[in-house]
């Protein structure tokens, strides 16, 4: 079960100048309570490490903490599950190895690839908004594709790329579980504060949301 609505996805390089492990710290502080370790450049090493720091700390929060994409640095640290991306392992492959109480995530960029991601927790669509860090997966998705990508899902769907306060709404009005952000927390002049801000944009969201009609599956 995908018992959280908001997914942080670290990027060091985005943390202006302040140690990951320090913004994680504060993200966790203002309710993140599911966090995706993604810093694609680290060698086994270095990744290790970092995850061993990182999986203390969410473990004092109750939070997820997943890998992206690297199994065995996720077994090694007991994480809770992997992030998949397209030329990762197989889903079938990564369940095996992790077995059935693990989660795995799966970022997409088209319904193809969503029904492909079948055996995962949920999915991952975007970029919804422009972004510079996911300018290399082609021009926005937009809301359209967003709410198409939810309908042809029977996996929970995680917008990302460009999410911000102002975007909660309409992404969840299209059927969308959560978000998935980056910069909207590591960036941010307060991390805590910024997390806290988007969990009330989702608690308000989906309390007004209660009456809309559900969209179709």
């Amino acid at each position: 079960m995908i018992d959280f609505r908001l997914y942080f996805v670290t990027d060091r390089h985005q943390t202006a100048g302040r140690p990951l492990v320090e913004v994680v710290h504060a993200a966790l502080d203002g309710g993140v309570r599911a966090v995706q370790l993604r810093e694609k450049d680290l060698l086994g090493g270095s990744l290790y490490r970092l995850a061993e720091q990182l999986r203390q700390l969410t473990s004092r929060y109750q939070a997820r903490l997943l890998i992206n994409d690297r199994i065995d640095v996720a077994v090694a640290v007991d994480a809770d599950g992997v992030h998949l991306g397209q030329s990762s392992f197989p889903v079938p492959t990564a369940r095996r190895l992790l077995g059935a109480g693990k989660l795995i995530g799966v970022s997409t960029h088209a319904e193809t690839e969503i029904a492909a991601a079948h055996g995962a927790d949920f999915v991952v669509f975007g970029p919804v908004y422009f972004t510079p860090s996911k300018a290399a997966y082609g021009e926005p998705q937009g809301l359209e594709r967003l709410r198409h990508a939810v309908h042809a899902s029977a996996l929970p769907v995680f917008a990302i790329g460009g999410v911000k306060r102002e975007h909660v709404s309409a992404v969840l009005a299209t059927g969308a579980h959560g978000i998935a952000v980056i910069s909207a927390i590591s960036s941010a002049p307060d991390p805590a504060a910024a997390a806290r801000t988007l969990l009330a944009e989702l608690d308000r969201a989906l309390r007004e949301g209660d009456n809309r009609p559900s969209p179709e599956r």
